[in-house]
């Protein structure tokens, strides 16, 4: 029976928190969409720059010489990271539909998500695509048949870009780390709307463990991570300061039906600020009918005027006898 009534209130605000998203998603779903498709326009970007790659020796890399070679074995420990990371960010957007402590809507901050993407991917074709570098990872290197694309047969081949092997074995796309842009916006948008200190903690942690993984395992060069680094934290607080800011919905008006203890607790919220409202009246002196005020004051004026002019007159009868 507990199970019941649990599951039943828990259907229930789901359903709420889905009408209340759907009627979001109606008002915002250009932005949405236009940054779901830039996505593949990304995508269909690094295949580009894959048939320009030519693979060659490997740039001197301070970060290659700090870190010791993982190996090619080993290549999995940065996208088990990374996955981990992207999956609990994806997990934490979904959770207002089933937890009542919620600070924002989920359309609404997948939106700044979405813009704060565009922004570091638009910066970072301009940036892979004005000079490519020799790969450094074991696929692209010299002596590998996929280090070099043949030209396509057509252009239905570049459209499709070969998914998902062109995504896992690209070339090309070096400057700067897309594993990074995914990673900070997300690390950045909980650090600002989650609200664990200790995961705030852990995700920075993360992203650090992961920056060297990827230097290590050699899917990069340090600058890739580096400047990674400073373009997106630089892009998302610029792009942020332009975006409006979401309402908090901590203390909004809640979807489901309070039960008696959520009344009884809220009216006492509201009777407690009225009080302090009050108090801090009676402190300023501010308390009762503004026009009662008014008419005091003026009558308290003319009361004084008055008595001035009797002192006076009295004063002039005094001085003529």
């Amino acid at each position: 029976m507990y199970i019941a009534r649990e599951a039943s209130k828990v259907w229930r605000k789901v359903t709420a928190e889905i009408s209340v998203e759907l009627q979001l998603l109606r008002e915002k779903w250009g932005l949405l969409l236009a940054g779901l498709i830039f996505q593949y326009i990304h995508g269909l970007a690094a295949r580009g720059v894959h048939y320009l790659h030519r693979p060659g020796p490997l740039l001197q890399d301070l970060g290659f010489m700090a870190l010791p070679e993982l190996g090619q074995d080993k290549g999995y420990l940065s996208e088990s990271i990374f996955s981990s990371i992207f999956l609990s960010f994806v997990l934490w957007t979904f959770h207002p539909f089933i937890y009542h402590s919620k600070r924002f809507y989920t359309v609404l901050i997948w939106r700044r998500v979405l813009a704060f993407l565009v922004a570091s991917q638009f910066l970072r074709i301009i940036t892979f695509y004005s000079t490519q570098l020799p790969g450094p990872n074991y696929h692209c290197r010299e002596g590998s048949e996929l280090a070099t694309l043949p030209p396509p047969n057509s252009v239905l081949e570049v459209l499709l870009i070969n998914f998902p092997r062109g995504v896992l074995f690209g070339c090309g796309d070096l400057i700067f780390s897309s594993h990074m842009i995914f990673t900070l916006v997300f690390v950045r948008t909980y650090h600002k709307y989650g609200s664990k200190r200790f995961i705030k903690f852990l995700a920075w942690f993360m992203a650090i463990i992961q920056s060297l993984l990827i230097i290590a395992s050699r899917k990069h060069y340090s600058v890739d991570v580096v400047v990674a680094w400073y373009t997106v934290n630089l892009v998302v607080f610029f792009v942020d300061n332009k975006l409006p800011e979401m309402p908090d919905r901590t203390n909004g008006v809640p979807l489901l039906p309070l039960s008696t203890k959520e009344k009884e607790i809220r009216l006492k919220e509201e009777k407690d600020s009225k009080l302090k409202d009050e108090f801090h009246k009676l402190l300023n002196g501010n308390h009762g009918d503004p026009t009662d005020r008014r008419q005091r004051a003026q009558m308290n004026g003319r009361q004084h005027d008055e008595d001035i002019n009797h002192a006076l007159t009295d004063a002039a009868n005094a001085n003529g006898t």
